[in-house]
């Protein structure tokens, strides 16, 4: 620890809260992205970063500095995560509920339900030190939808272990030290959450590679989702998808594989007669994304009506996520739109 960092430890120790708020202000953002991929909602995420600064406070005196503080705030949260995720308070699947609409039947029901987009805007410098040198997952890959409903699968200490280990780089002695389990029992979670994860991963992947963020191959296809979707055009929109694309719509469980299934969401729900809509895009977990305005017959204000996110590969979009309303402040963007 740094004679800075000392100094400030003392003050903190004896009271001083703005110590503390500068002791720990340089983790706030990356704690803040572990608690959500351990919890998959950026709500849940907040609380959980809240809850760690809190114990954080109120726990310093016992701080012995035999790791980093980061270490020890990771312990703190992941620890809070691993309470949230066991916590049987944890919202349920929400019912259909546009009146006189009644869906296609759903291909399957998901089990994930209370999943919730987080800002690209709060990854910039979310990481305040390089990952561990035994870090094996790309940052992109450890924030993006599918990793992240992958966590929610799969049994909360495996998912504790998998990201402390393979995506943060935390030695399997730190790890098992936070979580007051012994090196051989991290080792073997870790193990199993690779497995589950590389099963969950490969029922989403296709033949085709990702293009890269923001690249020229993106933008094009996003360009096209766009100005097909603005102008109500399901064929144009259905032609952009992949044989195998997925829709899923948390929290609801409905879920709709393949382009017919899409194709028949789109033309019965999504834009049936009068229903016209405007997009503003932003990004979300490294995708693309859009705010979905509904325009109003006669003109006038545009209501914020959903929020969705892509998963884009280089033959089409192979996944839409699409989340309620709701979730627009988040991205720091209006309920509704002037004319």
């Amino acid at each position: 620890m740094s004679v800075v960092a000392g100094e400030l430890m003392t003050r903190a120790r004896s009271g001083d809260g703005e110590a503390f708020r500068e002791l720990v202000e340089p983790h706030r953002r990356e704690l803040q992205v572990h608690c959500y991929r351990m919890l998959g909602s950026f709500q849940d995420a907040e609380d959980a970063l809240q809850d760690t600064m809190l114990t954080a406070w109120q726990g310093l005196g016992g701080f012995e500095g035999r790791s980093s503080l980061r270490t020890w705030l990771y312990r703190i949260a992941t620890n809070r995560c691993l309470n949230a995720r066991r916590s049987a308070s944890r919202r349920p699947a929400k019912e259909w509920d546009i009146p006189n609409v009644e869906p296609p039947e759903p291909t399957r029901m998901g089990e994930i339900v209370w999943l919730e987009p987080y800002p690209d805007t709060l990854l910039d410098g979310s990481v305040a030190v390089p990952p561990g040198p035994e870090a094996r997952i790309e940052q992109r890959e450890s924030i993006s939808l599918a990793f992240v409903t992958a966590m929610q699968i799969l049994p909360p200490r495996q998912v504790a272990v998998l990201i402390l280990r393979d995506v943060l780089g935390f030695r399997a002695a730190e790890v098992a030290e936070m979580l007051e389990t012994t090196v051989e029992s991290v080792n073997s979670a870790l193990k199993r959450a690779r497995a589950g994860l590389r099963t969950t991963l490969a029922q989403r992947s296709g033949s085709e590679g990702m293009p890269a963020p923001d690249s020229k191959e993106e933008r094009s296809l996003v360009a096209e989702f766009t100005q097909a979707y603005e102008a109500g055009d399901v064929d144009a929109l259905v032609a952009l998808l992949t044989a195998d694309v997925r829709m899923t719509m948390p929290p609801m469980a409905l879920e709709y594989l393949g382009r017919d299934a899409v194709g028949e969401f789109f033309e019965t729900v999504v834009f049936r007669p009068g229903k016209i809509y405007d997009l503003v895009p932003t990004r979300a977990n490294g995708q693309p994304a859009f705010a979905m305005y509904l325009r109003a017959p006669a003109g006038g204000i545009r209501h914020g009506v959903g929020f969705f996110v892509l998963d884009v590969r280089r033959d089409g979009v192979s996944g839409i996520t699409r989340f309620e309303g709701s979730v627009l402040p988040s991205f720091g963007l209006p309920r509704s739109l002037p004319q």
